[in-house]
Parts: C-alpha cells; sequence; structure tokens
C-alpha cells in the first residue's frame, strides 16, 4: 500500500524557516523525504539549520540545502526560485510562512510606515512569490502552495488589527489561487495556528499569568508547540491533502 504523506523527490521552499514554525516544517517535510530549501534573512542560520535538518534525515530521503533571502525585497524573491531550480529543480510545494508584527496596539496609533510593512511584508511578498512559482505548476499540472496564516486573521483584536487584516488576506488568497488554479491541479491552502510555543508570540507565552488567560479558552487548555503545525502543513502537501485546497485549517487547540 502507498504511504500516501511521502514526500520523497518533492522540493520545498519554505520561507522563514530557521526557527519556530517555518524550521518545524521544514523539518517535518524532510522527515517525509522532501528536498527542504531554508530560508531567512541570514545566511548562517540558515546554513545551520540545514545542517541540522540533514542530521536528522541521515539514513532517509530527504535533505535541505540553504539559500537566503529577504522576502520584503522582490529581487532577492526571485533569486530563491533561481537558485532553488539552478541547485535542486522544479519547485513542487511553496510554504510561506514569514511574517512581521512590528506594531502592538490600537489601529488609531499604527504609523503609516508600520501598515504598509505589515501589509506588504505579510501580503504582497507571499503574492510576488506565488506569481514566480505558479507558472511552473500549471505546466505540470501539479504543485501546492500553503501560507501560514493565523486565527488573528478570524476575529478582531484591539491590539493587532493590522497584523490580523493582512492574515485574513492570506486566506483569501489561497482562495483566490485555488479557484483560479484548481484546474492545473494547483492547491493552494492556509493553517491558521492559535497561540504557539515560538519567539515571534514571546510575548503572549512567556509570563505564567498571560499563558493562563490566554488558554482558558481553548479545548485543551495549553498552548501549542511548533512541531503541531510543521505536521499539518507536511499533510497539506502530501497525497494525503490531495482533494483539500481553497481552505484555512485551524490549529489552535479548540479555541
Amino acid at each position: 500500500m502507498q504511504n500516501i504523506f511521502d514526500l520523497t523527490g518533492k522540493v520545498a521552499v519554505i520561507t522563514g524557516s530557521t526557527k519556530g514554525i517555518g524550521k518545524s516544517i521544514a523539518e517535518q517535510m524532510a522527515l517525509q523525504g522532501a528536498t527542504v530549501v531554508v530560508s531567512s534573512r541570514k545566511a548562517d542560520a540558515c546554513e545551520a539549520v540545514a545542517a541540522d535538518i540533514n542530521a536528522l534525515v541521515a539514513d532517509g530521503p530527504g535533505s535541505a540545502v540553504a539559500i537566503p533571502c529577504h522576502i520584503g525585497d522582490k529581487e532577492q524573491l526571485q533569486q530563491l526560485v533561481d537558485q532553488t531550480h539552478e541547485r535542486i529543480g522544479e519547485i513542487d510545494i511553496l510554504v510561506c510562512n514569514a511574517a512581521v508584527n512590528p506594531f502592538y496596539g490600537s489601529m488609531a496609533d499604527i504609523p503609516d510606515a508600520a501598515f504598509d510593512k505589515i501589509l506588504a511584508t505579510n501580503v504582497k511578498s507571499n503574492h510576488w512569490l506565488c506569481q514566480m512559482v505558479i507558472p511552473e505548476m500549471v505546466a505540470r499540472k501539479d504543485g501546492v502552495i500553503i501560507i501560514v496564516s493565523s486565527v488573528g486573521g478570524l476575529h478582531g483584536s484591539s491590539v493587532l488589527g493590522t497584523y490580523g487584516i493582512s492574515k485574513a488576506a492570506d486566506m483569501q488568497l489561497v482562495r483566490n489561487i485555488a479557484s483560479e488554479y484548481g484546474p492545473s491541479n494547483v492547491r493552494a491552502n492556509a493553517i491558521a495556528p492559535g497561540l504557539v510555543r515560538t519567539d515571534f508570540a514571546k510575548a503572549l507565552w512567556e509570563n505564567p499569568e498571560t499563558l493562563r488567560v490566554t488558554t482558558a479558552n481553548a479545548s485543551l487548555r495549553r498552548i501549542g508547540e511548533p512541531e503541531e503545525i510543521g505536521g499539518v502543513a507536511a499533510f497539506l502537501a502530501s497525497a494525503a491533502g490531495s482533494f483539500m485546497t481553497g481552505q484555512t485549517i485551524v490549529v489552535d487547540g479548540g479555541r
């Protein structure tokens, strides 16, 4: 019987993959046999994580390579795609995980520069990268796009409003891609994590009382771990998720 979770022979590009959720996605996909491209702004961090993954999967078909990229720079995004083609081959799986949130507070007080940065980094950069990768997926009638969104895109917030707007836009981005490119067998889905133990969300879990309050309404009454998101991404990228497209999967402990 075929292992429908197997990713052997697939090439996966994962942005923001040197720590947290992105790193876990790279690890889990490599463990399923994929060749993963570890990418973030700092080359040394990319190299270190790629080396760790290669040690982790030393006895299997999976592997990792490091290609640094600042997702806010369109030329660097194109270089990420081009270098992946040159060093590995065609891109089967694209995971847009990298994101920013430089402002915490009322939307009435957010500076224009911060608003623009959030929307540009969290939405426009994903749009650019998808534009660069989708044509090859359409040509071979096969491809998977995963955008890491957030539960923040599903409800309002008095302190993370613009971030939530950007994450809601990411959910619509995958719906649009699914609608337009589904006939070419290109699938696009979003993952909306709740509170996960990452550096990005440290302000919400580092203090025990804050953590208690934040998780009180979750069915599991706890914070999530990065690998619990990585596993969902590996599922969506595999044949096990081949009939899913245009969806947002909420992974938040039942909150």
